[in-house]
């Protein structure tokens, strides 16, 4: 499991209500942006990429103030992140979930520009080869994006 070690945590986190789904359309809104945020950018520096509803994961758990989302309020945030293209359900009953730190097409430029910085673009080449080549050494990020990504395209 990751720990929230080295990473700042928004105020709200440590306010009781943001642990429960809000009844008042604006207030949930508002709460659901704030969860978006917080998961992409913690995703985003622990250089997570996919994050499985039923299992612990460390925003989803205040022992601070000792609360802990829902599964509801999970299925909520991440279906926002998912709408909003910066999530895809790996599975048809959406337990777990990819997470996006940019869009698809975000991704897809950068693959485009590590081909062309690495003289790839006028070949044809295999995921395999690419992950496995000198050029995608150091590519740690790219590498996993690619391995979650493709095998569910």
């Amino acid at each position: 499991m990751q720990k929230l070690v080295d990473f700042k945590l928004p105020h709200f986190f440590n306010y009781p209500p943001y642990f429960t789904l809000q009844p008042v359309r604006d207030t949930r809104e508002k709460q659901i942006q704030l969860w978006k945020e917080l998961i992409l950018d913690y995703c985003k520096t622990q250089k997570i990429f996919v994050i499985g509803l039923e299992e612990e994961f460390p925003l989803f758990t205040n022992h601070v103030i000792e609360r802990s989302l829902t599964h509801e309020a999970r299925a909520a945030f991440l279906s926002a992140l998912v709408s909003e293209g910066r999530a895809a359900w790996m599975d048809k009953g959406h337990r777990k979930c990819l997470i996006l730190w940019h869009r698809i097409q975000d991704w897809a430029d950068i693959l485009i520009q590590f081909a062309k910085d690495n003289g790839l673009e006028d070949g044809v080449v295999t995921i395999e080869e690419i992950r496995s080549g000198t050029e995608s050494q150091g590519t740690g990020n790219l590498l996993m994006l690619m391995s979650y990504l493709f095998v569910k395209l």
